[in-house]
């Protein structure tokens, strides 16, 4: 992942004492961050700085009060880490408080993990400004399969590609899914054996071998592509509204892809998932998926779509929801997961050969977090996995239970359907990201 560039900067009224002080703790934040950050030469308040991402404050001093106008002028985020564990010295809330009154965005890391989160999300909206690209794989989306309910998403309005491109500097590639599946069909099973035969994928035993090797030779298809854009960052495909267009689905691809070479990636051919994906995943580094929402509030809605009759006999109902996507709970890599089995498809909609991943959360805490459409504003939901249910025969094999604090309040603000859930309590991270990306946290 890339770096943040930090430079740290002094106050020219520092006495003797302050400078050797200054000069400690840079040393020490730099054994501390290093993994997160490039910490830049020293430079002094007011004077020109090389380019950098974010200013750090080694040390704060009543200084800063006179200077607010110099700091300023600089237009950078900046991170106070002045003391010897690395996070903001209680002392320093007065100074802090005082230059976000003047307007300035500064962060006040209170745990060295929260202050990982800031340098991290630094760095991915830097990364996201000078370009980064993401692939996705689609012909004519929404009109295929299902097309009552694809025509209606907003991620493939050309409105949203604009949005995307423009609020956050990324390059949106799109390509072919027919192409790319004609390309892969003309991959030979001996060359597919070969590229996967260190993979050790645990699978159904019902899954037969010619669906496991259509799934590797999707693999090696996308894998081409990538190679010769460089740099794609993310990939995703309209995988079931287009799923005519294929002899398999794209999980397992998506999960080597993850897994070998850190590209993430999104469902159905959804860039607004995509992006929050990356965002939440380089920010946070913590285990991230997507599944889609049915709130029992919903009911027979939901029932009917996922083909059962009735929502788990619990307490409490109206603060609960199933998470489900493509028969079971969702596909998330496998280093995330308590649980991973690749197994037969289960939708009617893709083809007979093409598979589906059974995969668990641990059970616990988790943050339900996803960005509007309108990109201005960040969801977040703190809930709990609380078991998984099955239902045989079903669209829901094994779908997560899910409490939340206040479904009706949920229900007002959802913005999709789509959810994307991080394990543990995320919130006080989420907030520091939000912060870092300007967005208005909506908390629910």
């Amino acid at each position: 992942m890339q770096k943040a560039r930090l430079i740290p900067l002094y106050f020219k009224a520092a006495n003797e004492r302050e400078i050797g002080e200054f000069n400690t703790q840079v040393e020490n934040l730099k054994g501390m961050y290093g993994d997160v950050a490039e910490i830049l030469k020293v430079a002094a308040v007011g004077d020109p700085i090389p380019d950098a991402d974010a200013i750090v404050f080694p040390q704060l001093i009543g200084a800063a009060f006179g200077d607010r106008d110099k700091l300023a002028a600089y237009g950078l985020p900046m991170i106070a880490l002045t003391s010897k564990f690395g996070t903001v010295e209680m002392w320093d809330w007065e100074i802090v408080t005082y230059l976000r009154e003047k307007g300035l965005t500064v962060f006040s890391p209170y745990t060295t993990e929260l202050a990982k989160v800031v340098i991290r999300s630094i760095a991915a909206k830097k990364a996201m400004k000078d370009g980064a690209k993401f692939l996705m794989f689609q012909d004519s989306p929404g009109e295929g399969m299902q097309a009552y309910i694809f025509k209606r998403f907003f991620w493939w309005e050309r409105e949203c590609t604009e949005r995307l491109e423009d609020t956050f500097g990324v390059k949106l590639i799109y390509r072919s899914y027919r192409e790319l599946n004609e390309k892969a069909a003309g991959i030979s099973d001996d060359m597919a054996r070969e590229v996967c035969r260190d993979w050790n994928v645990p699978k159904d035993q019902e899954l037969t071998d010619v669906s496991f090797l259509k799934a590797v030779k999707l693999y090696i298809a996308v894998k081409e592509v990538i190679e010769e854009l460089g740099g794609v960052e993310g990939v995703g495909a309209n995988c079931l509204n287009e799923s005519f267009n294929s002899g398999t689905t794209p999980c397992l691809a998506w999960n080597e892809l993850f897994e070998r070479d850190g590209i993430i990636f999104a469902c159905e051919g959804d860039t607004l998932t995509m992006i929050s994906t990356f965002i939440l995943y380089r920010s946070l580094v913590q285990p991230v998926m997507m599944t889609n929402l049915y709130p029992f509030l919903v009911g027979m809605a939901a029932l009917a779509h996922e083909k059962i009759d009735k929502f788990p006999d619990i307490d409490d109902p109206d603060n609960h929801a199933l998470g489900v996507h493509c028969g079971y709970y969702g596909f998330a890599p496998r280093g995330f997961c308590s649980k991973w089995v690749m197994r037969p498809k289960v939708l009617e909609i893709v083809d007979d050969d093409a598979h589906v991943i059974d995969c668990e959360f641990a059970k616990g805490p988790v943050t339900l977090a996803k960005i509007y459409p309108d990109l201005k504003r960040f969801s977040v939901i703190e809930a709990e996995i609380e078991d998984y249910v099955q239902y045989p025969g079903s669209d829901c094999r094994n779908g997560a239970l899910i409490r939340w604090k206040d479904g009706h309040r949920i229900m007002e603000h959802l913005c999709s359907h789509h959810a994307l859930i991080v394990t543990g309590n995320q919130k006080p991270a989420l907030t520091q990201l939000a912060k870092t990306f300007g967005f208005e946290l909506v908390s629910l």
